[in-house]
């Protein structure tokens, strides 16, 4: 049993994410270039929807931007509609890129 502390996205990389209407935007980008062919492995739309899955109803495309080492998503049918159409607090996507860096890194 290993007593390593637990490795989670944000030792790796950065995010930033947004909102337009009733999609989400997500871009994970690698703090070090080494650790791209990781993100790119790790960070599949499956993966991502399900981490989402009480934002996102809808389908997550996957967009691999390797000269920025980066993973890039859009996620639709979120944030119950969007900053207009939701009665939540917070329906903004620009909340979403702090949540992705908490995914832990083992599989």
């Amino acid at each position: 049993m290993s007593n390593a502390p637990r490795r989670i996205l944000r030792d790796i990389a950065l995010a930033r994410s947004g909102d337009k209407g009733n999609r989400a935007t997500l871009s994970v980008i690698a703090l070090d270039p080494a650790d791209f062919p990781l993100l790119e492995r790790l960070l599949t739309a499956e993966r991502v929807q399900a981490f989402f899955a009480g934002v996102v109803g809808g389908e997550v495309q996957r967009f691999v931007l390797p000269q920025l080492h980066a993973v890039h998503f859009v996620m639709h049918d979120a944030l119950a509609g969007g900053v207009t159409r939701s009665l939540a607090l917070d329906a903004h996507g620009k909340t979403l890129s702090a949540a992705v860096l908490d995914l832990p890194l083992d599989d």
